[in-house]
């Protein structure tokens, strides 16, 4: 039975949204994307199971969160996309200090339960556009602040539909990634931060957030940091000082404000952007014998 057969019938058992052949655009901050052939949205935990238990043996699953730091090929994505919605965007306390966040909950969300909890230690989220299910994936963080200094564990759902509690002190976390299975759909994080008064929270956001708005572009199709910065360095300097300011292909151009942010003026194509990025690591690389990586995902098949 083909994929789609498979799913069909799946539908009669479940409540949650499939969708076939839906583009993908309205899912990025590039506003780019060709269709996916199937994308589920699971109503609760137990669907999300039926679902992993019904197509087992079927690898090619992508969870995709705020779309925020993804940049999906024209040609879409010929697998199934998990969309996680409301009722995996919970929060609530666990106690004074610890508090649990469905994977979908926006990170700026959390930051803002911390702060009318006191509690610190979150306050870097209220930069971060993405969830907290991608947020753990690729160790999100800024200024000098990540996911890992905060987490106790993550609860994750396996390709057999069984959900398992895995520790942070299990987990090998480095610079924008992480060591866990890449089949693992997170459901749920346990963070814990300290008390500390309000005002001092509130204090801090307001001064982060005042840095991220002087330092990048907003309100515009972008997502994010294009490259991960190299050690003892960073990956803006090494685009500007390669002479790729300004540099475009089609729509698709280097911000002026932030090198590191590329962006979408207006009706850029999925290749447009790739082919930029390949050719600022070209450039970096000859000139700096350095090679950047990059922090932005690109997935699904070109035309």
């Amino acid at each position: 039975m083909n994929l789609i057969s498979q799913i069909k019938k799946i539908k009669k058992k479940i409540s949650g949204e499939i969708l076939f052949n839906e583009s993908l655009s309205k899912y990025s901050w590039f506003n780019l994307g060709g269709p996916a052939k199937v994308i589920f949205k699971p109503k609760n935990i137990s669907e999300l199971s039926i679902f992993l238990k019904s197509i087992k043996g079927f690898s090619k699953i992508k969870v995709l969160g705020a779309g925020s730091n993804t940049l999906i090929r024209d040609g879409g994505f010929d697998g199934i996309i998990l969309k996680l919605g409301k009722n995996f965007s919970h929060i609530s306390l666990l106690n004074e200090d610890t508090l649990i966040a469905g994977s979908s909950l926006l990170d700026k969300n959390v930051s803002n339960f911390a702060l009318q909890n006191s509690i610190s230690g979150f306050e870097f989220l209220s930069c971060i556009p993405g969830t907290i299910g991608g947020g753990v994936r690729m160790n999100s963080g800024c200024y000098d602040e990540d996911i890992s200094k905060i987490l106790v564990s993550v609860q994750a759902m396996d390709s057999n539909g069984q959900i398992k509690v895995i520790y942070s002190s299990d987990i090998k976390f480095a610079y924008r990634e992480c060591n866990l299975d890449k089949s693992l759909i997170f459901i749920s994080a346990t963070f814990k931060g300290k008390k500390d008064h309000k005002k001092n929270i509130q204090k801090k956001i307001n001064n982060l957030i005042k840095r991220k708005k002087n330092d990048q572009p907003s309100k515009i199709k972008t997502c994010g940091s294009t490259f991960k910065n190299p050690k003892d360095n960073k990956a803006w300097k090494l685009i500007k000082n390669s002479g790729c300011g300004g540099m475009e292909i089609g729509d698709a151009h280097i911000s002026q404000k932030h090198c590191n942010f590329f962006v979408n003026k207006k009706n850029a194509t999925a290749k447009d952007l790739e082919n930029l990025i390949f050719q600022v690591q070209s450039r970096v690389l000859e000139k700096t014998g350095i090679s950047l990586e990059l922090e932005l995902q690109i997935i699904g098949e070109k035309l």
